[in-house]
């Protein structure tokens, strides 16, 4: 049976919510496996609502959209609210618990919650990285790809920024890893 691994992002416009979508879709292609990227967002784009769906597979992909999903990563709480009854039984649900002070409801998924925020304000100097914060956790939570190819979609991915968004990123992506290694804290 094929590998498929669907995937909601979503927050606020601004906080990089399409770029995660393309550092996913970018690294499963670097593994030569299939990819789709669909971004949402409203017409006010910073400060709006704003989504991406990722799906990659080691076949061809039928429709970028599905009902339901394995992975979802709420960035801000509407965005928790919207898309929690979105993942499906067994799946995984990653908060950023920087700014949203609410829990999840599901109990019959995997729920983590992760400061990208304040993670991102330690390791690179701003919270601009939290989205790949984000990205780190949820490659250490579904290990789905490798650390490389992830590496890979970032430096590719900020190439024509340079070094100067480059190593901040890289940092952001493996501080993400090593939070989503150690136990939660109550």
């Amino acid at each position: 049976m094929p590998m498929l691994e669907e995937c909601v992002f979503a927050g606020f416009g601004g906080q990089g919510i399409l770029m995660l979508g393309k550092l996913l879709a970018q690294a499963a292609m670097d593994q030569e496996m299939y990819a789709s990227w669909l971004p949402s967002y409203g017409p006010e784009m910073r400060g709006g609502t704003c989504n991406c769906t990722v799906a990659f597979s080691d076949d061809e992909i039928g429709s970028p959209v599905a009902a339901t999903y394995d992975v979802v990563i709420a960035m801000n709480q509407p965005s928790l609210e919207k898309f929690e009854p979105m993942v499906k039984p067994g799946g995984t649900l990653l908060v950023n618990s920087s700014i949203v002070p609410v829990k999840a409801s599901r109990s019959d998924v995997e729920v983590h919650y992760v400061a990208c925020d304040d993670i991102a304000d330690e390791v690179a100097g701003s919270n601009r990285s939290a989205n790949v914060v984000a990205l780190g956790a949820l490659h250490a939570i579904r290990n789905r790809l490798k650390t490389e190819s992830f590496e890979s979609a970032i430096r590719e991915c900020f190439h024509s920024k340079g070094d100067k968004v480059i190593q901040p990123n890289l940092k952001a992506f493996r501080a993400g890893v090593e939070a989503a290694a150690q136990p939660a804290k109550a």
